[in-house]
C-alpha cells in the first residue's frame, strides 16, 4: 500500500462512542429525511445492540467513517443494517470495504444468504448501486417486512 492510501481498520463497535453514536444519528436523520412516515426501518441505537446484531465501524485513525452491522435471522440469514459512510468521506472506498466484511463474516458463520430493505429515489442509488454490484438481487420481502411502493428487498446467496 502506498502512503498516500488510506489505512482503514474495520473493529466490532459496542456503541458507545461518540463518534459512533453521532454516525448512527446522521444515518437515523438520513432515513427520515427521505423516506415517507412509517417507511423507515432503520434500527435505532436498542435495536442495534440486540441480541444476534453486530455492528462494525470503519475507522480512520480515531475517526469513525463507516457503520454496518449485521442481524441474524435464525433461518440460515442475515440482514445488513444500518450501512453509513460518514459524508465526509463518501467515494473512499468505506462501504465496499464494509460490505465486503460483513459478508466475509455472515460466510464465516456459515450463514447461507444475506438480505436488506432499502428504500426508493435519489438518495438510496448510490447505495443500491453498491449492492448490486456486489451482486445483490431484487426479490420477495423477507422476516416482518411487508412490501410497498416504496421499499425494496435486495438478496445475496452465499457461496458455500
Amino acid at each position: 500500500m502506498s502512503p498516500s492510501q488510506p489505512m482503514f481498520e474495520i473493529h466490532v463497535d459496542d456503541l458507545t462512542g461518540e463518534p459512533t453514536r453521532r454516525l448512527l444519528a446522521v444515518h437515523l436523520a438520513g432515513m427520515r429525511a427521505n423516506s415517507p412516515p412509517g417507511s423507515v426501518f432503520a434500527l435505532d441505537l436498542s435495536g442495534l445492540k440486540a441480541p444476534g446484531v453486530t455492528v462494525w465501524s470503519v475507522r480512520d485513525g480515531l475517526e469513525v467513517i463507516g457503520i454496518g452491522a449485521l442481524k441474524e435471522l435464525g433461518d440460515g440469514s442475515a440482514e445488513v443494517k444500518s450501512m453509513r459512510t460518514h459524508p465526509d468521506h463518501l467515494r473512499r472506498g468505506v462501504a465496499v470495504l464494509l460490505l465486503d466484511h460483513i459478508a466475509r463474516e455472515a460466510k464465516a458463520r456459515r450463514l447461507t444468504r444475506l438480505s436488506l430493505e432499502t428504500g426508493s429515489g435519489p438518495a438510496f442509488e448510490p447505495a443500491l448501486a453498491l449492492y448490486r454490484k456486489y451482486g445483490f438481487v431484487n426479490g420477495e420481502a423477507f422476516a416482518d417486512y411487508e412490501p410497498s411502493a416504496f421499499n425494496q428487498f435486495l438478496h445475496l446467496k452465499l457461496p458455500d
